[in-house]
């Protein structure tokens, strides 16, 4: 039957891998169609039937807007990305063979060479938001030897799924139904915040409603903001007053809200009426469905929300560590599925092209360090001193990050 490519394609293993550059990115893909403005319920909706027949295009300018206008919603993908980030990662041998360690060896060299290669996982990253992400590998042959050059990240909404559901590429030659990329010339990232359509399945199409609502709120403050901030300013006039002296009135009434200044007869006055309040027991209904909309965000895209916003929280330090570990269980997530990715779809084709493609890939894995509670530890190892267990000094100052002490006496030895 062959080999098959991530897609489920058959391809030759004797082919050299494509070098040309497929997914050219031109100066017009900075241009959007801002979908975002004036947003409604209605164009929302259609955006996402849109996306469900596999035309993503708006979809992704959306999310791409909803990134760039709603701090909150953007400080949360950004946590969730640089926490990945924040580790380092490794090339790990197959097996213990001179060979595997060989090709383990090669490889990380290889993605060490990589220009920007945390910009290029970043890329990758964006997939938690929108479902999916792919870059082009470029690859270059020289000396016998495939190598990868760079890792050059694809826009979203250069993607299509209106054939299938399997990616393709929107090109000058099929700006419509796109067209299915080589083997092994792009990596596709996915992102399953739930089971489904890959469009579907990222953060940003589940906090959509919210950053809709989260904007009516914002706009209407604004407004109330514009009205309630000033004094009612009412003018009056004498029964006998022409319609020119009126009409400056009205003109000296608009100018004092914004010039402070205006000029009428004596005839006329003006008079700065105090504005009530109208929230009653100080309640802001614009802030309280803002604040509402922010804690949404927070549980869609982090699972909770004490680690982002504290304001009125009356939780307990013990239910604060509880919601970090959960943060911690998306970081432990998002990082082994990008491994694998990575893996699948990058390791295995440069192994296989340049070793042969009977070879085993390596692995590649982030460093997970464990969080320990280091005074829980020390009872722990006190308890163990205490009932005669033998301890190595040395490998207690390891673990507890202090000085090594002078020989390697083991505690509960000689008095100490």
């Amino acid at each position: 039957m062959g080999l098959k490519d991530i897609f489920g394609r058959v391809f030759k293993t004797q082919a050299k891998p494509e070098t040309r550059e497929l997914a050219a990115v031109s100066l017009a893909e900075r241009w959007s169609t801002y979908p975002s403005a004036g947003l409604t319920p209605e164009r929302l909706t259609e955006i996402f039937r849109l996306a469900d027949m596999g035309d993503v295009y708006r979809q992704m300018e959306l999310f791409e807007e909803m990134e760039e206008k709603d701090a909150h919603l953007s400080s949360l993908l950004q946590t969730r990305k640089m926490a990945v980030l924040s580790l380092g990662y490794e090339v790990l041998p197959y097996s213990r063979s001179s060979e595997d360690e060989r090709i383990a060896g090669f490889v990380q060299e290889t993605l060490d060479a990589l220009p920007d290669v945390e910009g290029a996982f970043l890329d990758l990253l964006d997939a938690i938001g929108k479902g999916y992400a792919v870059s082009e590998i470029m690859w270059e042959v020289a000396e016998g030897r495939a190598q990868v050059t760079e890792l050059r990240w694809i826009p979203q909404k250069r993607v299509t799924f209106i054939q299938d559901l399997k990616p393709r590429l929107l090109t000058k030659d099929a700006p419509w139904q796109g067209e299915e990329p080589p083997p092994w010339k792009v990596i596709y990232h996915r992102f399953k915040a739930r089971s489904g359509y890959a469009p579907r399945a990222g953060v940003l199409r589940v906090v959509g409603w919210m950053y809709l609502l989260k904007n009516y709120a914002l706009k209407d403050w604004a407004a109330f903001n514009e009205v309630f901030g000033m004094p009612l300013r009412l003018g009056k006039y004498d029964p006998g007053a022409s319609a020119a002296d009126r009409e400056a009135l009205i003109r000296a009434i608009r100018g004092l809200g914004s010039d402070a200044a205006g000029v009428i007869s004596k005839s006329t006055e003006i008079e700065f009426v105090e504005a009530a309040s109208r929230l009653s027991g100080n309640a802001n209904p614009y802030q309280t469905l803002a604040e509402f909309c922010n804690r949404e965000m927070s549980k869609a895209v982090l699972g909770q929300t004490l680690t982002t916003d504290t304001a009125g929280a009356t939780g307990t330090y013990s239910a604060a560590r509880v919601h970090a570990q959960v943060r911690r269980d998306l970081v432990e997530a998002d990082a082994q599925t990008l491994a694998v990715t990575l893996r699948e779809q990058l390791i295995r084709p440069l192994v296989g092209f340049n070793f042969g493609w009977d070879r085993p890939s390596p692995w590649f894995r982030f460093k997970l360090a464990e969080e320990e509670d280091l005074k829980t530890l020390s009872e722990v190892y006190r308890n163990l001193k205490e009932i005669g267990v033998p301890l190595e000094s040395g490998q207690v100052a390891e673990r507890f990050g202090v000085p090594r002490p002078q020989g390697d006496k083991k505690l509960g030895e000689g008095g100490n």
